[in-house]
């Protein structure tokens, strides 16, 4: 349930990036996988502020993939650590996007 009086919960999302000019990616990768927390009405919106975000720090986002909320990735069997659940909580209070994880892609 979210706090009384907000309607914002926090959405897992996988985000695939491609390659763009000042992406800040290491030489040689092809691309990356972002797993971010993001805060949202629905799910739907979250999406949308995140790749607004992430197209101003100049990524070229590709691909989303949404996991739910913290509630309904424990219903699926999740196991959200301390430190996930205290980046999910930072997300929701500061109502933004928390890049948690930048895997590179290489060929």
């Amino acid at each position: 349930m979210s706090k009384p009086g907000s309607r914002q919960e926090v959405y897992t999302l996988l985000v695939e990036v491609g390659r763009k000019d000042g992406d800040g990616l290491p030489k040689g990768a092809t691309g990356a996988a972002l797993m971010c927390y993001a805060s949202g009405v629905d799910e739907a919106e979250a999406v949308r502020e995140t790749v607004a975000i992430l197209k101003q720090a100049d990524m070229a986002p590709l691909d989303v993939t949404g996991y739910g909320t913290a509630e309904e990735r424990r219903a699926q069997g999740h196991e959200i650590d301390d430190e996930e659940q205290a980046l999910m909580d930072r997300a929701l209070a500061e109502n933004s996007v928390i890049v948690a994880q930048i895997s590179p892609f290489y060929d």
